[in-house]
């Protein structure tokens, strides 16, 4: 695509309407046995909810496309429809694909045309604090095409030489500088045309939506992202997650 053909990544505006997509087709498998991840419970509620209420906190955000696993799209519904939501927000389900990528894709394409800022959001991150949603889309209107939220770190890295046997010994690299790395989280905010455009032309199975633009030379940048946005993955971060939310409902009533 040539570059006077290529779509402004400055074109959604100060006043873009914003659509997230929750792609939430993925089985968790390191949470052990049961239910999809995004449908294991959080004080109740399953985080796919948390997370949902999450994206719609933000008043910018007024469409959340949620892409459910392929038999599963029935459930997930019925969980939005039983679940109180903020009504200035619409809601839709969509089943996904075989990966994150393709999943994220089923979303876009579920997406009406008068959406001009677009979010991805893991539903496995279901605690994001509003602030966090509303720096990345402010972010995109000001122009900028991808925009990530991420936190410094607060451990050295090292590349090591992976082991051929899981356990083995594993040779250092290089350690890379601190101070000039992040922990990127989501949600990623994005031009639709940008995103639209990454995922037309690069392929492989990526499963971060900024490597797609980044890998297109687009520019990508980071806002502080937050402590309590963190991926539940691990049985140890539903703990985690449960003391979040146990010190909200004790702090503001949650």
């Amino acid at each position: 695509m040539s570059d006077e053909s290529r779509p402004s990544p400055a074109e959604a505006g100060p006043n873009a309407r914003t659509a997230v997509v929750i792609p939430a087709a993925g089985r968790g498998v390191r949470l052990g046995p049961g239910a999809p991840k995004a449908l294991r419970t959080l004080n109740g509620t399953p985080m796919l909810i948390h997370a949902v209420r999450a994206m719609a906190a933000s008043r910018a955000v007024s469409l959340v496309i949620v892409v459910a696993p392929p038999d599963g799209t029935a459930e997930v519904k019925s969980l939005l429809d039983v679940h109180a939501l903020p009504e200035r927000t619409d809601f839709v389900v969509v089943p996904g694909g075989d990966t994150r990528q393709e999943s994220v894709r089923l979303g876009l394409d579920a997406l009406p045309p008068d959406y001009d800022v677009v979010l991805v959001h893991d539903a496995a991150r279901p605690l994001v604090p509003v602030d966090t949603v509303d720096a990345v889309i402010e972010a995109v209107r000001d122009g900028a095409p991808a925009v990530v939220p991420a936190l410094p770190l607060a451990d050295t890295v090292k590349e090591v030489e992976p082991a051929d046997r899981p356990g083995d010994p594993e040779p250092v690299l290089a350690t890379p500088e601190r101070a000039r790395l992040r922990a990127v989280q989501t949600p990623q905010g994005f031009d639709r045309a940008t995103l639209l455009r990454a995922h037309d032309t690069v392929t492989g199975d990526i499963t971060d939506d900024a490597g797609m633009v980044e890998r297109m030379g687009e520019r990508v940048v980071v806002v502080p992202g937050h402590e309590e946005a963190f991926k539940v993955t691990r049985p140890l971060d539903l703990v985690l997650a449960e003391a979040v939310l146990a010190r909200r409902r004790l702090n503001d009533g949650f």
